[in-house]
């Protein structure tokens, strides 16, 4: 094995964070990562990481050797790129993290189109509403809807993300429509999947915080979906998911003056802006170009989704 073929193990070690999760990624078992990791730093004559048997940690020196090694790491795969011709094609494997429903309705229907550009590239898609660990569990990266607070993973947004009210013509026929955000407390409100609180902005910057109390608890955001278009109550959704609906008058948008915060957005997640593998560079490009600041979903014709043809 070459020097920069140990370079490139500890490079995966440290952002996989991981020696198990970055033999994965490199078809390694995690007792060849660590036997080169050892030669490594027999070389070297200094320890790099801190290792037991669940987490690792760097070293001062082997900060100061990971910050270094990167930037020659890239221009590697750079060279090669340019010789190869392969700065236009993705390798390997594509582990994805996805909220199940989004990844269902935006994610799954475009991924056929990816992969035929990219026909060397395998994807593991796993679809969950249950916020993973993606460096624990060995996730390339994760897609996820939220204001997402300080982290050591870097994100980028893709695309906006409005949450609206919303009931069905039948509910309001039967209950009548509410005026104003406070006539919320004499009406069927059905309560997030997750249990959040509904946290709404409205006009001038006035805030309010509801906690739903409806007919209807469940831990699927697709049962509280299909319980809305059926007029069991009053949803906060967000247009992702309800576009067709609300464009064919299914369902109808209502204190249009009121929604979720608007700090909410869809991001894609991974561990480290330096050591970005092409595969997951390409496909982030990929997600961003297909949704862009004016999303499909949010189009005033939007009667159906696009499939992945269109």
């Amino acid at each position: 094995m070459t020097p920069t073929a140990e370079l490139e193990i500890f490079a995966r070690v440290v952002s996989a964070g991981s020696l198990s999760a970055a033999g994965r990624e490199m078809g390694l078992s995690p007792a060849v990562v660590s036997k080169r990791l050892r030669k490594l730093e027999d070389r070297l004559g200094t320890r790099l990481l801190q290792r037991t048997t669940r987490q690792i940690a760097l070293t001062e020196a082997g900060q100061g050797y990971y910050e270094r090694i990167v930037a020659i790491l890239a221009a590697v795969e750079e060279a090669e790129a340019f010789v190869s011709r392969r700065s236009a094609q993705a390798r390997g494997t594509l582990k994805i993290s996805a909220p199940t429903s989004f990844g269902r309705m935006h994610i799954a229907p475009h991924l056929t189109a990816f992969m035929e550009t990219n026909p060397d590239l395998s994807i593991n898609l796993v679809l969950s509403d249950k916020f993973v660990d993606i460096v624990a569990e060995g996730f390339d990266l994760a897609i996820r809807i939220a204001e997402l607070p300080d982290s050591s993973l870097v994100a980028r947004r893709l695309a906006p993300v409005q949450r609206v009210l919303v009931a069905s013509p039948a509910y309001l026929a039967k209950h009548g429509e509410p005026m104003t955000v406070d006539d919320l407390d004499e009406h069927l409100c059905l309560p997030p999947h997750n249990g959040e609180v509904w946290r709404l902005e409205g006009p001038e910057g006035a805030t309010v915080s509801l906690r739903p109390d409806g007919p209807l608890s469940t831990n699927s955001s697709e049962v509280l979906r299909e319980a809305v278009i059926a007029g069991t109550g009053i949803a906060l959704r967000s247009t992702w998911d309800i576009g067709p609906e609300l464009s064919r008058g299914e369902l109808i948008h209502i204190l249009p003056d009121w929604r979720a915060s608007r700090h909410i957005g869809l991001h894609a997640v991974y561990p480290s802006r330096r050591f970005l593998p092409i595969k997951v560079r390409l496909f982030i490009d990929y997600l961003a170009d297909l949704y862009g600041p004016e999303p499909y979903w949010d189009s005033p014709q939007a009667s159906k989704y696009p499939d992945a043809a269109e």
